[in-house]
């Protein structure tokens, strides 16, 4: 199974993120984009993890996040992996406070225990909206101005989730295996 924990996007910040990628559908990019359903902000990953590590992980993903409260959030703006310039990933940024930052810490502090490395680059709290198609390029500065509006709406992260992506021929399906609520 592939394991991700992750915070779900809430209302109202979902509706505006679904509508940023229903405008950028419907540019000519040759990117494969992010399907509504699979918005969330990705604080660590697992990969393919042998069905019987499931209870190690979660136990780990409880301890990490024991004492976490909601976290406050703002989409802020468009960006990329690893450049705007030569984009492979494109993303919506989020500011956070000091909060998400250590949550995601001991998430791969947790992970790191029990023989998951951490991730090689610093922490950027994103939802990642699209992946540039195998072999093409955006036209140059492509990104400048393409958020266009986007509100900058402030929600709540109340969950923390670990999902199981499961690859479907519509793109990859999420489903919940552990729920946490934060603050609890």
């Amino acid at each position: 199974m592939r394991l991700f924990v992750a915070l779900p996007i809430l209302e109202p910040a979902r509706h505006v993120i679904t509508a940023l990628l229903d405008r950028l559908r419907a540019s000519d990019w040759p990117v494969r984009w992010v399907r509504p359903e699979g918005i969330h902000l990705t604080l660590k990953f697992y990969g393919e993890v042998a069905p019987e590590r499931l209870e190690v992980i979660e136990e780990a993903i409880r301890f990490a996040a024991a004492g976490a409260s909601p976290i406050p959030l703002r989409l802020a703006s468009l960006g990329a992996f690893p450049t705007a310039a030569r984009p492979r990933i494109l993303w919506l940024g989020l500011e956070a406070p000091p909060a998400l930052e250590l949550l995601q810490d001991r998430l791969e502090r947790r992970g790191e225990d029990i023989g998951f490395p951490p991730e090689g680059a610093p922490f950027q709290p994103h939802v990642t909206l699209g992946r540039m198609r195998e072999g093409h390029r955006l036209p140059p500065r492509a990104l400048e101005g393409a958020d266009g509006a986007t509100e900058k709406v402030a929600f709540l992260a109340e969950q923390v989730v670990l999902y199981e992506s499961l690859l479907t021929a519509n793109g990859p399906r999420y489903e919940p295996r552990l729920v946490l609520p934060l603050g609890a």
